[in-house]
């Protein structure tokens, strides 16, 4: 079974060592309906890749909103060369999210409905112990019907209002009107912070947090048989990001793996 512990915030922790603990608690509620996200390291905090770019080089924080803006409109104003359909120009968090699909540093965190694609990122890659994150989007969302419109990033100027320039701290989770093919692939939804100087774990550590966070510690002993069970259901790069950069990103695994012998040890397996 696995082990939970308390840590100094009230969110659970498992410390999980073979694959079939991890799905027993995925499986089954409360977390069968939550959010996942996988990283490959477990000593990360929850940031987005925004927050970790503007910390890791120096960005003065007074320039952030700036600076998080202007990244927005120059996308905007660039991009039309690539698209054939564009989004519309005040549709912010279409803009986000295209953005985020195409690599550039956003407030966004990739979330999933699937567990399974969750430990798939948290395993491809890592040498460590991976981590899945969880987090309940009805929880996160728990709020007033007024208050819930006024910060929805979806609706026109909310996110300039409510997120660029707000300082009350929040969390909203959900996805574009319009999904992406890779958003549809990974069963994808985002969780967008109304701050960006702490993690997703700090801006919840005044709820209830046991019923809103979860971290599952994927240790490295789990990556083996969590790898070969997850190509066996077809969850890899390529079709995670059905495209020819996923293709090829896809071939990273299959130099593990063979369906005849384990290329570890050149065990062969039974017939």
């Amino acid at each position: 079974m696995p082990s939970a512990k308390q840590p100094p915030a009230s969110y659970r922790v498992f410390r999980l060592t073979t694959w079939e603990s991890f799905l027993k608690l995925v499986v089954q509620p409360p977390y069968s309906n939550w959010a996942f996200r996988g990283e490959r390291d477990e000593r990360w905090p929850l940031y987005s890749s925004l927050s970790r770019y503007l910390q890791n080089f120096g960005v003065d924080q007074r320039a952030w909103a700036d600076q998080e803006r202007r990244i927005l409109r120059v996308f905007k104003r660039k991009a039309h060369q690539f698209l054939q359909q564009p989004p519309e120009p005040d549709d912010d968090f279409q803009w986000l999210a295209l953005m985020q699909h195409h690599g550039a540093p956003t407030r966004l965190l990739d979330f999933t409905w699937s567990p399974y694609v969750a430990a798939f990122f948290a395993l491809e890659r890592t040498l460590h112990d991976g981590v899945v994150w969880a987090m309940n989007p009805a929880a996160v969302n728990a709020n007033r019907a007024d208050r819930r419109k006024r910060i929805d990033p979806r609706i026109k100027d909310n996110f300039d209002r409510h997120y660029l320039k707000g300082s009350e701290r929040f969390i909203w989770m959900g996805e574009p009107h319009t999904m992406n093919r890779r958003l549809i692939a990974q069963s994808g939804t985002f969780a967008v912070p109304s701050v960006l100087d702490v993690p997703i774990e700090e801006i919840l550590s005044d709820r209830d947090q046991e019923n809103i966070l979860a971290k599952f510690i994927l240790t490295n002993a789990v990556r083996e048989v969590g790898m070969r069970e997850l190509y066996r259901m077809n969850i890899t790069y390529a079709t995670l990001f059905p495209d020819l950069d996923g293709l090829a990103r896809s071939m990273s695994y299959e130099l593990e793996f063979h369906w005849a012998y384990n290329p570890r040890t050149f065990e062969k397996f039974h017939s």
